[in-house]
């Protein structure tokens, strides 16, 4: 298992980033990287509340973790606070043993000039994920949520 650590800036506030952090639909819109998208079966966001999400590659080649083209995964949120930082625990939906583990995902957010710095570490990524293909799809995310955030929505 391996940690991975990506960072990107924003011109929003960090409320509006923890918001989007938080909200199901904001999360569908955001969270999957380019040519995946993304559908939100349960999520509950609150300290200690639930999701599940599955993250669906477009192309018919596609191979996902949890069969088919499909990365399903679920967790909980373990810490929250508010416009600073989102803790959750997420775990791959997989028959495959190399894809299972806990792993973290804390996102931090801070105050930086025009907007916000987010800083998103994933901790305990099985080793059978590629690490360039885990920072990729970071970075995809985070320009995703970017430019959610930064179009006001």
């Amino acid at each position: 298992m391996y940690s991975t650590r990506i960072s990107r800036r924003v011109r929003a506030p960090r409320a509006a980033v923890y918001r989007a952090l938080l909200d199901a639909d904001s999360v569908a819109t955001w969270r999957a990287p380019e040519g995946m998208s993304a559908e939100v079966h349960a999520f509950d966001g609150r300290q200690g509340g639930r999701f599940r999400v599955s993250l669906i590659y477009e192309a018919p080649t596609g191979t996902g973790k949890s069969g088919g083209r499909t990365d399903t995964y679920h967790g909980h949120f373990e810490r929250l606070v508010p416009d600073e930082q989102v803790v959750e625990v997420v775990e791959f939906e997989t028959a495959d043993p190399t894809m299972r583990g806990v792993m973290t995902m804390t996102t931090t957010l801070s105050d930086v000039d025009g907007g916000t710095e987010i800083v998103m570490v994933h901790d305990g990524v099985p080793d059978a994920v590629p690490v360039a293909d885990n920072e990729l799809g970071t970075r995809m995310s985070l320009d995703n949520l970017a430019r959610l955030v930064e179009d006001g929505h």
